[in-house]
């Protein structure tokens, strides 16, 4: 595990919803949370030029300063550097698979993991969930749903994004961790954030008042899903 803060977004933030709140409290966990700087990172999607257009726009000026970092085309020949001036390192969703193949081509993962220790902090969506951890559900190998043994291990464990906005992320995960093929993990519904400190989880928070999230575990061969207290921002 690695010392540090990370945000595990289940869903929701600037690309799923209309509601700043899970947003702002990346942002307020920062270590300069006026204007801080914060990166983009769109790997697990091709780099798509659409959505870093969409969290540019939802990180204007005023809220923050606001950068992408895009690795199928590089312009940063520094990475080490680039990113430990960063405050927050936003990582998209699309396909966990291919952003880890990526990363480690490019020595990206050693260096976010410097990063952490040094305060940046690290955030993400679906995706951007997934890798910090140990293993995870993804539907990075085509149609359907298939679990991934092969996240960074930032985080101990396995994760489940979106488990309550596909219908198929619940029983997939249940059946990996029941199976062993994915260790005990953590769950969040859109709309939910699990914020770790130096790997142990703090809280889970949302935007939604009706987020949840979850732990689950192999008992008796069988998965046990047990909720977590979830803390919604809205007040």
């Amino acid at each position: 595990m690695v010392s540090g803060t990370i945000v595990a977004m289940g869903g929701g933030g600037f690309s799923m919803e209309e509601s700043p709140l899970l947003d702002d409290h990346v942002l307020s966990l920062s270590r300069r949370p006026d204007r801080p700087r914060v990166c983009f990172v769109p790997t697990a999607s091709g780099d798509a030029a659409s959505y870093a257009d969409r969290f540019l726009a939802a990180f204007p000026a005023e809220r923050a300063e606001a950068s992408v970092l895009t690795l199928f085309t590089r312009t940063v020949s520094d990475l080490r550097a680039f990113v430990l001036a960063q405050d927050v390192v936003y990582v998209g969703g699309g396909s966990t698979a291919n952003l880890l193949a990526v990363w480690r081509l490019h020595g990206l993962d050693e260096v976010l993991r410097e990063a952490l220790a040094e305060g940046v902090v690290g955030a993400g969506i679906s995706a951007g969930m997934n890798c910090w951890f140990e293993g995870s559900v993804t539907d990075s190998f085509g149609p359907g749903l298939r679990p991934l043994a092969d996240g960074l291990g930032f985080l101990a464990g396995s994760a489940c994004p979106h488990y309550d906005g596909e219908p198929e992320r619940r029983p997939t995960f249940q059946a990996a961790v029941a199976s062993s093929a994915l260790p005990a993990g953590l769950a969040a519904d859109d709309g939910c954030a699990l914020v770790f400190r130096d790997g142990a989880l703090v809280e889970a928070v949302s935007s939604r008042p009706e987020a949840r999230a979850y732990r689950v575990e192999r008992v008796d061969g069988d998965a046990d899903e047990q909720p977590l207290e979830v803390r919604h921002l809205g007040g």
